[in-house]
């Protein structure tokens, strides 16, 4: 887990955090009446909105290239389907302020410049090759041999059942 200092003091996850604030400041001024945007945009704009700084969270914590891509992936996507969903809002004549739309859209744009930054720092040589192929290093390929095939590893050396009773 990382340190909740080092997590906080990431210029990426502050700007996560305002995202999340500027949704929930956009999603208050949708009418509550208007019971479809409720349950679809607003719904899924929270959604993706507090899903951002998690997955940062995750990737932070994660030790690997792949998982840290995986979050990497999952947070792009959120980001941009926010990025939309907010736009769409643009074209409901019940949303008087649309300056929220704007701002909220901007800090996701400079979000987006953080975002490639930090996936330009993940440890390409600190990896478990990813047998899905999605989430490997540049140059590491699925259908490539596991290195770690050719560990000598019997785990049967390390474990015996038995011993798990006379306890």
């Amino acid at each position: 887990m990382p340190k909740q200092d080092e997590l906080t003091q990431m210029p990426l996850y502050q700007k996560a955090e305002q995202i999340l604030k500027i949704t929930i400041g956009l999603v208050e001024i949708v009418p509550t009446e208007n019971k479809f945007l409720q349950e679809t945009t607003v719904r899924f704009m929270m959604e993706n909105a507090f899903l951002i700084p998690t997955k940062i969270a995750g990737a932070l914590s994660a030790r690997w290239y792949d998982l840290k891509m995986e979050n990497a992936a999952l947070i792009r996507k959120a980001a941009r389907e926010l990025y939309v969903q907010a736009g769409s809002l643009r074209f409901e004549d019940c949303i008087k302020d649309k300056d929220y739309i704007n701002l909220l859209r901007n800090t996701i744009d400079e979000f987006r410049l953080l975002f490639i930054d930090w996936v330009a720092s993940f440890d390409v040589w600190d990896y478990i090759k990813d047998s899905w192929g999605l989430f490997n290093p540049p140059g590491v390929n699925a259908h490539d041999k596991d290195p770690d095939d050719d560990l000598p590893f019997n785990a049967d050396d390390f474990y015996h059942p038995e011993d798990d009773s006379e306890q």
